[in-house]
């Protein structure tokens, strides 16, 4: 396929990837994200609550401080000073109040977080629960192009950075706003001119961030879209290891997932040393206004222009105030790992099908089996077609077989019988109904399809062949099996129908497979059947097994079947030889020998084979 045919997930212009990588917290990404709230609305309107009360509670701290140490431990100490009666009520009525408020503020922050790591978890519930919905719809031509690891890094790596915005960093950098601007605003009730200080920091704190945010922005879109390449290797890696290791591809492979690992570390590096130099150069503006404030509020202090509580209050609420801009600011840094991660969660989400069932498509009725391409042009990109102009028909009962070399074209009209694309051009008519003008699922329910390598699911073989009906008993099941003359095959299974399958049905042989497949097909009982290379890794005694199983399968059916192995088509009704996506044969067996051409060299070929 060629790169215009990917979709946004996998390609993405780039000077659009630059601005992406650069630019800063995106206020889109954020309202999509919060909408995710909405149907969690009463745990988020009372962690709001408490993210205002927490945002006054610790300025007020900060005020209750001043007020003890300025207040009565000042005048305390100046009655010891001169001889004087001291009185320790007032210490000990600041330190209760100082006691209840912090009491209040760790209880207020208890539930605070407690909701927030109930609100983070709803929303990645519902966010990975709506990615995978999105997943089952898109059309097969996504998953032809996208690597599958990619997709479990979006399930994994960058929705567990969604659940950390979610849970930590939104609700906390809103706290820690919100104690900046009560802490700011009880400054500048408090004296104008030490404020003015306070602003003077500003400027200092623009330029840092300034500088900083692009680099950082850049860095940690970097950083994750490294993380895909590795779990994208990955999931390839594992797939694969039977062939990486039948060709003594170990070291090279190991190698190879090195260079992406260390890339990785690399970019993370990167993050961590732009971090390390962008946060203390914001923690020294806050140690510039302290020395600031030593020497002009120790100035108006000593000349007796302001009381020596102004002060007090504006070292203890200066400090709340550093420590709210110095905890954004870390924020900040996970933010940008939260919003590439958002970023690629939404590009999946946002990515469209290539096709969907028309708003206006009807539901299939119950049909006969009667399938006819008239003059059908397909091709994965409409701009080169690889079927031209097919045309045949398939009468209700009758076995087609297709015929021809690797890349012919037989594979893809299997895909548009059973509706995984669409046709470019040219009509596809299921019992006289338009394919492109019917629900899809209401044909893949009248549809079955085996393949060369049908995927098993983890679990009891039971629930595998049960996977083409939910509600089918164990009796219809076994039912199923004892009709396709296999159930002798099944039951000597270690568990027989409880035996456990593993991933990809790994602990069973490929005929064992094949048959829990076509027992699978059989409980669905559907009109029409798809084979694809059914028999073409099994032994030749195994096939005999399973060609009586077909046999009996496919029986009253309209049957699509391709096979290398040219025994299995014999008694098709009719076999459609292809060359580069054009029909250049047609009849029966028989009448195909008869003729000499294509398909009896063929023929010929496979007999010396089988011989040799």
């Amino acid at each position: 396929m060629t790169a215009t045919a990917n979709s946004t997930l996998t390609h993405v212009d780039p000077k659009q990837t630059r601005e992406a990588y650069t630019r800063p917290l995106d206020l889109q990404l954020i309202i999509r994200l919060f909408r995710y709230m909405k149907p969690h609305a009463a745990r988020r309107n009372w962690l709001f609550l408490l993210v205002i009360v927490r945002s006054i509670q610790l300025p007020l701290l900060a005020l209750v401080t001043a007020h003890i140490l300025s207040g009565p431990i000042v005048a305390a100490s100046r009655e010891a000073a001169v001889g004087g009666t001291v009185s320790y009520w007032g210490i000990w009525r600041g330190t209760a109040l100082f006691g209840i408020l912090a009491l209040i503020t760790q209880f207020t922050m208890h539930y605070r977080r407690r909701l927030s790591l109930e609100l983070g978890e709803s929303v990645v519930r519902d966010l990975r629960r709506d990615m995978f919905e999105h997943l089952q719809k898109l059309t097969m031509s996504f998953y032809d192009r996208t690597m599958l690891g990619r997709v479990i890094s979006r399930m994994t790596g960058d929705i567990e950075a969604v659940r950390s915005g979610v849970q930590e960093l939104f609700f906390v950098a809103l706290v820690a706003g919100g104690q900046m601007i009560i802490a700011a605003a009880i400054m500048l009730w408090t004296n104008v001119w030490l404020f003015a200080l306070l602003l003077m920091m500003v400027p200092m704190q623009w330029v840092i961030g300034r500088y900083f945010r692009p680099q950082l922005s850049k860095a940690h879109r970097t950083t994750r879209e490294s993380f895909s390449r590795v779990t994208a290797n990955l999931a390839e890696s594992v797939n694969g290891i039977r062939v990486t290791q039948s060709f003594a591809r170990q070291d090279r492979n190991a190698s190879m997932f090195g260079d992406l690992v260390y890339d990785h570390s690399t970019h993370h590096v990167t993050v961590a040393r732009l971090s390390g130099i962008f946060s203390p150069l914001l923690d020294i503006t806050s140690q510039v206004f302290t020395a600031m404030l030593f020497v002009g509020g120790g100035y108006l202090a000593m000349g007796g222009h302001i009381d020596l509580e102004v002060l007090f209050k504006f070292f203890f609420l200066s400090a709340t105030f550093f420590v709210g801009a110095q905890s954004i600011a870390g924020l900040y840094l996970n933010a940008l790992a939260v919003m590439a991660g958002a970023e690629r969660i939404y590009r999946l989400l946002d990515t469209e099908p290539d096709w969907a069932d028309a708003p206006d498509a009807i539901e299939l009725p119950p049909i006969h089996g009667l399938v006819q391409f008239k003059d059908v042009t397909f091709g994965y990109d409409p701009d080169q077609p690889v079927l031209h102009h097919i045309k045949f028909i398939a009468k209700p009962g009758q076995t087609i077989a297709f015929v021809g070399h690797t890349g012919s074209g037989k594979s893809s009209i299997l895909k548009l019988i059973a509706k995984f694309y669409q046709p470019t051009s040219g009509e596809l008519l299921i019992d006289g109904y338009d394919i492109q003008r019917i629900r899809g699922d209401s044909l893949h329910h009248q549809m079955g399809i085996v393949l060369q390598q049908n995927f098993l699911f983890t679990g009891r073989v039971m629930d595998n062949i049960r996977f083409a009906k939910p509600d089918a008993t164990d009796e219809q099941v076994i039912d199923a099996a004892r009709k396709l003359d296999c159930l002798d095959i099944i039951e000597s299974l270690p568990d027989g129908f409880n035996t456990h399958v593993g991933e990809r049905g790994s602990n069973l042989s490929l005929g064992q497979c094949q048959l829990v497949c076509f027992t699978r097909a059989m409980l669905a009982n559907p009109r029409i059947m798809i084979l694809d290379e059914a028999t073409s890794s099994v032994d030749t005694m195994t096939e005999a097994r399973i060609q009586h199983a077909l046999d009996i399968l496919l029986k009253g059916r309209t049957s699509f079947v391709v096979a290398h192995r040219l025994s299995t088509i014999r008694h098709a009704d009719l076999v459609l030889v292809l060359d580069h996506g054009r029909i250049v044969e047609r009849g029966t067996h028989n009448e195909l020998l008869a003729t000499g051409g294509v398909y009896a060299n063929l023929y010929k070929q496979f007999i010396r084979s089988s011989e040799g």
